[in-house]
């Protein structure tokens, strides 16, 4: 029997849940999601082009634009219900385009000073994405990923555990949301996105760092392409 991978949960997670998910995302994470994007931001340099991947319903690429106003944005995602919610809030100023691709098969005409993403790292091959992203990335570009982590204060840990049980209970009443209840803890206590996204940007000559979020409830990792 085939071993349900991270990525089989994508279409678990959102094939159903794109017109809530705006609300569900800051009310689940005591409005942090928020913050967290804020700290994203802070590290895109300014730049002409910036990237970004699972891009979502455009939480992150909207206040990108709104920080960037003079860049060119792309948002690449998956799933068509994300990016349909995303193009119902453009404005006519934004400069964003929004395409529907497989962040692991990216194939852009295009290369970016600047390649963001929160919440796909879990979901991918470390190795897949991050050549991909190389592959799109110009000379002194940098690769911004933000995800979920383990806590591993001992406290921490058990306030987040029985976080998830209730979640897990409120899914019973929330059908469409309740895989990602059920499934999400699991995957972000297994996964070792943040270690091995460095080990393989390190091997690709990038200069890494780390900065941990929320008592260690999220982290960003970002890589600097030196030429």
């Amino acid at each position: 029997m085939k071993t349900e991978s991270p990525k089989d949960l994508v279409p678990k997670f959102f094939d159903e849940t794109s017109q809530t998910y705006d609300r569900i995302v800051n009310t689940t994470t005591f409005g942090k999601d928020k913050y967290w994007k804020k700290e994203i931001i802070k590290k895109i340099p300014s730049c002409k082009t910036i990237l970004d991947l699972a891009c979502g319903t455009g939480i992150l690429t909207f206040q990108i634009a709104e920080k960037f106003p003079e860049s060119q944005i792309t948002g690449v995602d998956i799933t068509e219900s994300y990016l349909n919610v995303a193009l119902r809030k453009m404005l006519p100023h934004h400069k964003i385009s929004f395409l529907k691709q497989d962040a692991e098969s990216l194939a852009l005409e295009q290369k970016f000073d600047c390649i963001v993403s929160s919440y796909i790292p879990k979901y991918c091959n470390p190795k897949d994405l991050i050549m991909k992203c190389m592959n799109h990335l110009k000379p002194n570009g940098v690769i911004i990923l933000h995800d979920f982590t383990y806590p591993k204060n001992r406290i921490v840990r058990m306030l987040w555990d029985v976080y998830f049980v209730v979640l897990n209970v409120l899914g019973y009443f929330m059908p469409k949301w309740r895989s990602v209840f059920a499934d999400l803890p699991k995957l972000i206590r297994s996964t070792r996105w943040l270690e091995d996204y460095e080990e393989i940007m390190k091997s690709c000559g990038l200069k890494t760092k780390r900065q941990s979020l929320t008592w260690n409830c999220s982290a960003i990792l970002t890589g600097i392409k030196k030429i």
